[in-house]
């Protein structure tokens, strides 16, 4: 199934000049065990890097840390030049409250494995929910926001539907239209296909295909190989919490310079 991506709150890339992402020497640890090892990688505005490796390299818990779903010990994370959990003042950094981070996370949308809708809401108020709780519009303001850009994921006939009334993959394209709606300079995608079986992931791939020409900053963590090829501006390799090679899909994928990653790709292929 081809879906129709044509949301009119969506700059094109020439135009999209917000979206960069710092990330700095970064290091997390859950319990003595690190997961992420010394860490930086820059991603520039408008650019769609996929993030991936084996299960347990780090992926998920590095996505999440952007985005400040998970803290970290050491290093730091800005999108635009601003921290989303903190702020600095002189060489410190102080958390912030959570109505500020909450705020400043607007910038970032999520897309999770598991979609994570709410159950009691339909369509339209998951996706206009976030408008209308961060006062970035009225109710029906949101509302017909949230109609479009359902619309915009193959999904006008089923903004009255309940998640549970949902395909998988619908699901997914109703939680695609909600990261959406607070018009984020930066998306992430948490292995957003994992959940699905092939055709459900073929409508879900299909619309990040076509995201990924509008100029929205795209990390995208994900098993899909052929997808990470066609889709990415550059393929990052992780394994054991570390950062072993980045570069085009071509030098990654058809030529690894680490064995690391040479092995990996010879394993899923």
């Amino acid at each position: 199934m081809t879906t129709a991506f044509t949301p009119q709150s969506v700059s094109k890339k020439e135009a999209k000049k917000e979206g960069l992402v710092e990330i700095r020497h970064v290091h997390k640890f859950y319990g003595e065990h690190e997961v992420l090892k010394d860490i930086s990688l820059t991603v520039n505005p408008g650019e769609v890097v996929s993030l991936i490796g084996p299960s347990g390299s780090g992926k998920s818990t590095l996505l999440r840390t952007i985005n400040h779903l998970e803290s970290i010990d050491s290093g730091d994370i800005t999108v635009d030049g601003e921290y989303i959990g903190y702020r600095r003042k002189g060489d410190l950094l102080y958390e912030l409250p959570e109505r500020e981070v909450l705020r400043r996370r607007a910038t970032v949308g999520l897309v999770f494995q598991n979609f994570n809708l709410f159950p009691h809401l339909t369509a339209v108020e998951n996706v206009a929910e976030g408008p209308v709780a961060l006062k970035r519009l009225s109710k029906a303001a949101a509302k017909a926001q949230a109609i479009d850009l359902l619309a915009s994921v193959g999904l006008a006939d089923k903004g009255e539907s309940y998640p549970r009334q949902l395909s998988g993959g619908q699901q997914q394209r109703v939680a695609i239209a909600r990261a959406l709606a607070l018009d984020p300079d930066v998306i992430l995608f948490d292995e957003p296909t994992s959940a699905l079986d092939p055709e459900l992931a073929g409508e879900v791939l299909s619309v990040i295909r076509q995201l990924a020409q509008t100029g929205k900053t795209l990390i995208i963590v994900t098993h899909e190989i052929s997808f990470a090829r066609e889709v990415s501006d550059r393929v990052v390799f992780l394994s054991d919490g570390a950062l072993v090679e980045s570069g085009t899909p071509e030098q990654v994928l058809d030529h690894p310079r680490h064995e690391r990653t040479r092995a990996f790709i010879e394993s899923i292929l």
